[in-house]
């Protein structure tokens, strides 16, 4: 049989999901019954399915996601004021596309972040790239960007990135310099990408929490406006181990 040097010369072409079906299948005594058409297809498909795996593999790992959620693992029994209709609707993926926004609202500790990097792997899945950051790390980092000449370059990553993550949204007042860094990050983004955003403020408090009236009506008419709000509320989940 030929099937030994062939699994090598496919290993060779790194197509390591049809070596290891050509394998399996030289291992099925039932094989002889598909016609060559068919093993074949089963061989391409095989490749695809490993290639799309390894693709969302290193999405998952460019998206530094704080916390390996997955939609499957969304309770939607717990009592928090989730919107299950709306979830559902936003785990199709067609937000992305639309480059809107989804604001998360609620308490400490009832699954923002969580819902948040359960919806950025499933857009991971669906192909788009993410990144999760924290507002309160972001800025800082952007200030010293302008001083070691990485700013432009930070800018433009958070710019190219489809579905960017910012956690912890208002839980510190900024300044003058970071309201102006947001505007530039917004503005880029503004109708090309997509943006999930959480925050222990509802978004009739985010206006007065920006501090600058001006850069302010900026940010949020380039924010709110295209976006998907999931106000929550209830008991903290971190309370006697609860899954989020």
């Amino acid at each position: 049989m030929l099937n030994h040097p062939t699994v090598d010369k496919l290993h060779q072409l790194r197509l390591s999901g049809m070596a290891r079906a050509l394998a399996q299948q030289a291992q099925s005594p039932e094989i002889d019954q598909l016609s060559f058409d068919e093993r074949l297809g089963l061989l391409v498909d095989s490749e695809a399915a490993e290639r799309e795996s390894r693709q969302n593999a290193a999405r998952l790992k460019r998206a530094k996601l704080k916390q390996a959620a997955t939609p499957e693992d969304v309770d939607l029994r717990h009592p928090r004021g989730l919107d299950r209709p709306l979830f559902a609707r936003l785990m199709s993926g067609n937000w992305v596309g639309a480059h809107q926004n989804i604001l998360i609202c609620g308490p400490t500790g009832v699954g923002k972040t969580f819902l948040a990097c359960a919806l950025a792997n499933q857009a991971c899945r669906q192909g788009h790239s993410a990144l999760y950051v924290r507002l309160p790390r972001l800025l800082p980092a952007l200030a010293m960007g302008r001083g070691d000449g990485s700013y432009a370059k930070s800018l433009a990553q958070l710019a190219k990135t489809d579905v960017l993550v910012i956690d912890d949204w208002a839980l510190a007042p900024l300044t003058d310099e970071g309201r102006r860094d947001l505007l530039e990050i917004f503005d880029d983004r503004h109708g090309a990408r997509s943006t999930i955003i959480t925050s222990q403020l509802k978004v009739k408090h985010w206006h007065e929490s920006i501090g600058e009236p001006t850069l302010a009506d900026a940010i949020l008419d380039r924010l709110v406006h295209q976006a998907h709000t999931l106000d929550l509320d209830g008991e903290s989940l971190r309370k006697n181990g609860k899954p989020q």
